[in-house]
């Protein structure tokens, strides 16, 4: 047999499950990202999640880290940020007011689940994934910056969960390498992602959807404004659609300046679903909305008195609405043939009423 060639795409699923079916054949599966949003309260990050669930989505996300796990507490050359929305913090600074503390997870996990959202966390090392795994984690999305930390997207796949896999910075070559690691009995959704905070419209690439589609289900992970990007995104064969949620941006936090409110994010959930429903299957079947207005298309009439043995002329037939006669583009062979018996002005033209 014929080896396929190495950079060939991979085969995919038509879906994953998470809670339920995500793939080309349903509606988009929304994720609202807590983040940092939470400000260091645990009834604030609950609120949220109560926010996302009126909205309409169908996921909450968190983020499993501690500032250990993440980085050293050392103020120097790389560990300071120097642009962007973070500018002026230390790495360390940074983690420790974004983390969400473990002792909240299984609570938040639970009041999702009340709520009616499927709840699950990016990890950002092996006792991170360890530790969800205890709470029973459905999936395991795997944050841009990670992209290339193959270990951690293995013990992900090796769990036999869904891995999402955000690609935010990934070269090509990146991407292909994570997908292979994150390949496991669960599935795998690729997510295109522009590493902005917040990510410009112009910048976005949409297009990048289809070449990724090659690889895996694909999804946005998305830091632009509003809800166009993730509409557009869905109309272009997105399955899922993560977006961070706010409770409002005025009140601050090292996310919110690329954080939805929750009326934008319930506006995100009914675009996004009704630009799937729009996308129909590309067949040319007429969509039944249309039956009822055929009757008003052009069709041949008689537009004179005609006498029997009287040829059809275009003096006499015409192309008029509405659509009970025979479709106009019959009118040359129409023209001369005779009248079998006399036809009326506004008459349906049938081939019985000529020799």
């Amino acid at each position: 047999m014929r080896e396929a060639p190495v950079d060939a795409p991979h085969p995919h699923p038509p879906s994953v499950t998470i809670g339920r079916p995500i793939g080309p054949a349903y509606p988009p599966w929304i994720v609202a990202e807590l983040s940092a949003n939470h400000l260091g309260s645990l009834d604030r990050a609950k609120a949220i999640i109560d926010a996302a669930a009126r909205a309409g989505c169908d996921a909450v996300k968190l983020q499993s880290f501690t500032p250990a796990t993440m980085t050293l507490d050392v103020r120097g050359p790389g560990f300071c940020i120097d642009g962007g929305p973070w500018a002026g913090r230390t790495l360390w600074d940074l983690y420790e007011e974004a983390h969400t503390p473990w002792a909240w997870h299984a609570e938040l996990f639970d009041h999702a689940h009340a709520r009616g959202l499927v709840a699950f966390s990016t990890p950002f090392d092996l006792d991170a994934i360890a530790r969800l795994e205890a709470l029973d984690a459905p999936a395991y999305k795997i944050a841009s910056f990670e992209a290339g930390e193959l270990e951690l997207i293995a013990a992900a796949a090796a769990t036999g969960k869904p891995v999402i896999l955000s690609t935010g910075m990934a070269s090509d070559d990146e991407v292909k390498e994570a997908v292979t690691a994150a390949r496991g009995a669960g599935g795998v959704i690729v997510l295109h992602c522009v590493s902005g905070y917040p990510a410009p419209p112009e910048q976005m690439n949409l297009r990048r959807l289809t070449a990724l589609a090659e690889h895996a289900l694909v999804g946005l992970s998305d830091h632009s404004p509003g809800a166009t990007i993730p509409i557009a995104a869905v109309a272009l064969g997105a399955c899922v659609i993560e977006k961070h949620l706010t409770l409002a941006r005025a009140d601050g936090g090292p996310d919110a300046g690329f954080s939805l409110e929750p009326d934008e994010m319930a506006a995100v959930v009914h675009g996004c679903r009704t630009a799937w429903a729009a996308r129909g299957d590309g067949g040319a079947a007429r969509p039944a909305v249309e039956t009822p207005n055929r009757v008003f298309r052009r069709s041949l009439y008689a537009v004179a008195d005609i006498a029997p043995g009287e040829p059809m002329t275009r003096a006499n037939i015409r192309a008029i609405r509405p659509g009970h006669g025979l479709a106009p583009r019959e009118l040359p062979h129409v023209l001369g043939r005779v009248a079998r018996a006399p036809i009326v002005r506004g008459t349906p033209l049938a081939w019985e009423l000529f020799e």
